[in-house]
């Protein structure tokens, strides 16, 4: 009896191992193809108080970045790290990688509270060799191609107005991780030049809309602030500086996302808290792939 129960419990836990592990490649199967849409049903409202916070921590990190540029040295975030640390991530540039570091402003010494949002916080740094300022430039203005510069993240670009060192474009981003998200920004970009060899920029996100059924005859925009949260605010701060043999850039991007939804932590999660560091090195990436192959 014991052995022709056993012949029968074989066949059993084989059919379990396989169910084990068919079932959750049908789960990831089935989040991986699910729409936007569908995710977005949860839809979160663009707090005051987020805001509120939110604009605090840039006006903050905008007075550090001032003061820095007004120092007129050490500009590269890698630059204050101790010397042994600082020579490796030189050399680690050198080699072609990108040396990127999460930040936080702090409000006399503490964090700033963000009810209802998120805050993300990044600074990247890549090095192009044998490249010279005006060739980043020529492609960091580069607004009308950046679709194709920045592909798959940039869908859609243009120059909507440019006035001397001033533009105001249009982007559309399509970002996926678990789901995909269509967003349509519009920015405000400035450009400053420091002296010979250096040159900074400002953007601001003037405006965000997340697009529903994107590429679709119904598709359309949700209003701003009353959407999915993936991005609701989004500053960002461009260095560079010739020296090397080569151009160092630096982005430093902060932005402002929904808090994570109870019960939709594995849905909204993985989206809202890597897809800003994983954007930033794509986008230095890209960047020095760029400025390397119009040399």
């Amino acid at each position: 009896m014991h052995e022709r129960f056993a012949r029968h419990l074989k066949p059993l836990a084989v059919r379990l191992a396989l169910a084990s592990l068919l079932v959750p490649a049908c789960l990831a199967s089935s989040v991986l193809t699910q729409s936007a849409p569908a995710a977005n049903d949860a839809r979160a409202k663009l707090p005051s108080e987020a805001i509120a916070a939110f604009d605090r921590y840039v006006r903050l990190t905008e007075e550090r970045n001032d003061a820095e540029l007004r120092r007129g040295s050490a500009l590269l975030w890698i630059d204050s790290l101790p010397e042994t640390q600082r020579a490796a991530a030189y050399a680690d540039l050198k080699r072609g990688e990108v040396q990127i570091h999460q930040l936080n402003t702090l409000d006399n010494g503490k964090s700033i509270a963000c009810p209802g949002g998120m805050i993300h916080h990044w600074a990247g740094v890549v090095f192009i060799p044998g490249a010279r300022l005006d060739d980043v430039l020529g492609v960091l203005q580069d607004y009308d191609h950046q679709s194709t510069i920045y592909s798959p993240d940039v869908e859609r670009s243009k120059i909507e107005a440019h006035d001397g060192d001033h533009f105001r474009i249009f982007l559309r981003f399509r970002r996926k991780k678990v789901i995909t998200v269509v967003l349509d920004t519009e920015h405000e970009v400035h450009y400053f030049h420091d002296g010979p060899g250096r040159a900074h920029s400002r953007s601001s996100a003037v405006r965000i809309a997340e697009v529903e059924n994107p590429g679709k005859s119904d598709e359309h925009e949700k209003p701003p602030g009353d959407d999915g949260g993936y991005l609701w605010r989004m500053e960002t701060w461009w260095r560079m500086e010739e020296r090397d043999g080569g151009v160092y850039v630096q982005s430093e991007v902060a932005s402002l996302t929904r808090d994570i939804p109870t019960g939709l932590g594995w849905l909204v999660g993985p989206f809202v808290t890597s897809i800003p560091k994983e954007t930033l090195v794509f986008t230095l990436e890209a960047t020095r792939k760029a400025v390397s192959s119009r040399k």
